[in-house]
């Protein structure tokens, strides 16, 4: 016997009812402003301008690795011509006493044909010979003073020699550092580049305003001015660099990297500080930030891979980065590390 189902309900099957709700979760979704599920949120403009920082940041620590490399190459480069200059030296003396010690040689040997005693025997003037004995006698002393200091010589010829070959190798160890340290930055800035190019003319021009800027209120600052003469000078070197374009590995006066700004502006006041921001750091006494006064150095982050110069005002003047000018920021635009007055 044949059986009877039950006909469908009319209405939607299960898989229609799943598209319909769907597509309604969808569009409340669109409705709420929600960003769809498959949308990459690494793409936001804010994610990328967080990459471009971060990209920034590396390449700055690199730049100062790359300053420090080149500051070893230097101090190399001279105790390498000092070295040379001593293996030189060293062989001109080393060269005087061989002939000396051929001349006494030759001397030596002239007289020492025959015997002494044969020679006293047979001599006509005995008086003349034995001052020449003993001129002899006292040339033999010499020649063993000459042969030691000779020996002596060489013996330093031979360190000096030590010296510059070691001082050769550091020398070349520390050029492929700075070059390693130059493809470093160089790759780290093209790569930050690309990410600038990719956001739109607004979020481009967002960012050179406001990257490194406006992080955080300053403290409390003292209002005092500059704490030396010195001091001053540097701020008014500083100041005039305002506008300059940042340079890496540059310290003006056409161009700076941060902490060549430093160093160029504290050498308008006559004052030498090392090349990079972790030295620079150590260059003077330590005081807390709510002592500033202007001309105090500024360095940022646990490795003082940034630096700048507090202008007074809760302001420190300084170089950002590629792309952007030398320019007052406040004093709290990064985490401060340390205060350093010189």
């Amino acid at each position: 016997m044949a059986s009877h189902r039950r006909p469908p309900q009319s209405g939607l099957t299960h898989s229609a009812r799943a598209t319909v709700l769907s597509a309604a979760a969808a569009t409340a979704a669109a409705a709420l402003g929600a960003v769809p599920a498959s949308a990459d949120p690494k793409d936001s403009p804010q994610s990328e301008r967080a990459a471009v920082d971060r990209l920034f940041e590396e390449a700055e620590r690199a730049t100062e690795k790359f300053n420090d490399a080149g500051v070893r190459v230097t101090e190399l480069r001279r105790k390498v011509a000092r070295a040379q200059d001593g293996v030189a030296r060293g062989q001109e003396r080393v060269n005087r006493m061989r002939q000396a010690l051929g001349a006494v040689a030759g001397a030596q040997y002239r007289s020492g044909g025959m015997d002494p005693a044969l020679d006293l025997l047979f001599s006509s003037d005995p008086d003349t010979y034995l001052i020449r004995a003993e001129a002899l006698e006292r040339l033999g002393e010499r020649h063993s003073g000459v042969l030691r200091d000779y020996q002596r010589v060489q013996r330093e010829l031979g360190l000096e020699r030590t010296v510059a070959l070691r001082a050769l190798a550091g020398l070349e160890r520390s050029r492929a550092a700075v070059a390693r340290h130059k493809r470093t930055v160089e790759r780290k800035l093209a790569t930050a580049q690309r990410l600038l190019n990719t956001l739109p003319a607004r979020d481009r021009e967002a960012y050179g305003r406001g990257s490194r800027s406006g992080r955080g209120e300053p403290p409390e600052l003292s209002g005092a001015g500059p704490a030396t003469s010195r001091a001053a000078a540097a701020v008014r070197a500083a100041r005039s660099a305002v506008g300059r374009p940042y340079v890496w590995g540059a310290n003006g006066p056409a161009g700076f990297d941060c902490s060549g700004l430093i160093q160029w502006s504290y050498a308008q006041a006559g004052v030498g500080l090392p090349r990079t921001s972790q030295a620079q750091r150590h260059a003077g006494r330590r005081i807390p930030l709510s002592e500033a006064r202007p001309g105090d150095l500024v360095a940022y982050r646990s490795d003082a891979s940034h630096i700048g110069m507090y202008m007074g005002g809760g302001q420190v003047v300084h170089a950002p980065y590629p792309g952007a000018a030398v320019r007052y920021d406040p004093v709290g635009m990064m985490p401060v590390s340390s205060v350093t007055r010189v």
